[in-house]
């Protein structure tokens, strides 16, 4: 008796132990979130070296900076709307799946971009000088918008905090850019706007353009 159930001790033991493994096994099988990439790689420009990654959620990372540079990636959201629209794109590209966007006569190199799709084991991209694809020439006016915006906000960064005197000069840059519809999400702008536009220790002109174009954000977005 006792050696029976041990027996059936044992067994029930090893069945336990081959649902789990299936369990787990299913889990690592199920396909992750999508992700699409933008890269660019233009030497002799600046930036040289461009990679956005964008996620399904919105949840997404930048890395702009030259090719001898270390690579940096950091976090960013561009929210659902921004990222739907992506996706959205990227899905009337067949997910770049065998698409040659290339034009194949010869140009001035203009960077070679690369779009690519990433969902668990799938993976499909494209690489181009330039593109008469209307499709994909709309997600790249997306991203290159994202790229300057990102740089815009690097350097005003930068500028508020080693050099005060030239922030004025940075704002209006980047208030060139938002009046030219350059700038696919100004309200990420917003928080280092208002925080100079609080900042007794920058020049009022400064504080004040910071004040203005985050007005004329908050109005319209």
């Amino acid at each position: 008796m006792m050696a029976r159930r041990i027996a059936i001790g044992l067994l029930l033991g090893a069945l336990l132990a081959l649902a789990l493994s299936q369990r787990d096994a299913t889990a690592q099988a199920k396909p992750t979130g999508a992700t699409i990439t933008y890269l660019k790689i233009f030497k002799s420009s600046y930036p040289e070296y461009v990679e956005i990654k964008v996620t399904e959620s919105g949840a997404s990372t930048f890395d702009i900076r030259q090719l001898d540079e270390q690579p940096n990636p950091q976090s960013f959201n561009i929210g659902l709307p921004a990222a739907q629209k992506i996706f959205d794109l990227s899905a009337k590209l067949r997910n770049f799946q065998g698409q040659d966007l290339n034009v194949h006569h010869h140009l001035a190199n203009l960077g070679q971009k690369t779009f690519r799709y990433e969902r668990g084991g799938e993976k499909h991209e494209t690489t181009f000088n330039y593109t008469l694809d209307a499709t994909a020439s709309q997600l790249l006016s997306i991203f290159e918008g994202l790229t300057r915006q990102e740089g815009d906000l690097s350097d005003l960064q930068r500028a508020m905090q080693y050099d005060r005197l030239g922030v004025n000069d940075v704002l209006v840059q980047i208030e060139t850019d938002y009046n030219n519809k350059l700038l696919p999400q100004p309200d990420l702008l917003l928080p280092v706007l208002d925080q100079l536009a609080a900042d007794d220790k920058y020049l009022d002109i400064a504080r004040q353009r910071a004040r203005a174009l985050a007005g004329h954000i908050r109005n319209v977005h």
